[in-house]
C-alpha cells in the first residue's frame, strides 16, 4: 500500500532548504519551506593559513563560506558528513574524506590521521558552531583553531504563519540550533500533533521537553537515512 501523502515543513536555512525540499517532493510528499534560521556570512573575514594543514568543516554553510572567502583548494579537508563532503568537492577541493557521523565523530577520525598532519587543523564555520571540534580535537591530541565565518540568525515568522506551519505532518531539523529555535516558538504556538524528525540525537536534544507527537532520529547522521523516517509513523 502506498505510503500517505504528508506535508514536511523543511526548516533548514537557505541554499540546503531547496535542495532538501526537492529530496521529499521526490518521495511523494509535500514540502513546506519555511526557514527557522538565516545565514549572514561575515564580510572582510582574514582568513589566515599560516602552519594549517587541513581543513574541518561540520557543515556545508562553513564549506560555502570558507570557498566565498579564500581560494586555497590545495589542503586536505575533513568534513562531518556526506552531504559537507560533496560541498567540499562541489567546491573544487580534491582531497576530502567523510567521517559520516558527528562532532565527536569526525574529531576521532582526524585524531586518527593526526600523525599526518604537519600543523594546524583549521575548523571554518559559524559563530554558535553545533560542538566544538577545536575543543574535541586538541583533545586527541590534535592541534586546531577555529575560524568564524558566518553567524545563523533566526527568522522572524508572523504567528499566522506558525499556525499553518505547526499543522504540518512534520518538521525536518537539521541543527540543534533550528531545533532550539523550534522549541522557543513552539512554547507559545503549541503543537502536539506535530512530529519532529532530527538528523541526529544532538539536533533532536533540545525539543525534549516539548509536547510533541513524536521525536525521532536515524541511526546515522546522514539526509537520506533522516528522510527515510517521515514514512515510519510511531
Amino acid at each position: 500500500m502506498a505510503a500517505r501523502r504528508q506535508r514536511i515543513w523543511i526548516t533548514r536555512a537557505q541554499p540546503g532548504a531547496d535542495v532538501t525540499a526537492e529530496r521529499v517532493r521526490a518521495l511523494g510528499h509535500e514540502a513546506v519551506v519555511a526557514p527557522l534560521l538565516a545565514v549572514r556570512i561575515l564580510p572582510d573575514v582574514d582568513v589566515d593559513l599560516t602552519g594549517v594543514a587541513a581543513l574541518a568543516f561540520t557543515s556545508a554553510n562553513g564549506v560555502r563560506a570558507f570557498a566565498d572567502a579564500c581560494g586555497e583548494r590545495s589542503l586536505k579537508v575533513f568534513a562531518v558528513g556526506a552531504a559537507t563532503a560533496q560541498a567540499a568537492r562541489q567546491a573544487g577541493f580534491r582531497s576530502v574524506l567523510s567521517a559520516d557521523g558527528d562532532v565527536e565523530a569526525l574529531a576521532e577520525g582526524i585524531g586518527i590521521r593526526r600523525g599526518e598532519l604537519k600543523g594546524t587543523v583549521l575548523h571554518p564555520g559559524a559563530a554558535e558552531p553545533a560542538g566544538d571540534l577545536a575543543g574535541a580535537l586538541r583533545k586527541h591530541g590534535v592541534e586546531a583553531r577555529h575560524l568564524i565565518l558566518y553567524k545563523t540568525a533566526p527568522v522572524a515568522i508572523s504567528d499566522a504563519e506558525t499556525e499553518t506551519l505547526i499543522r504540518c505532518d512534520a518538521a525536518l531539523l537539521h541543527s540543534p540550533r533550528a531545533a532550539q529555535v523550534l522549541a522557543k516558538m513552539l512554547k507559545v504556538h503549541p503543537a502536539p500533533d506535530l512530529r519532529a524528525l532530527g538528523l541526529s540525537k544532538a539536533v533532536i536534544k533540545p525539543l525534549q521537553r516539548t509536547p510533541l507527537a513524536a521525536k525521532a532520529y536515524p541511526p546515522f547522521p546522514l539526509e537520506a537515512a533522516l528522510l527515510n523516517l517521515i514514512d515510519r509513523r510511531p
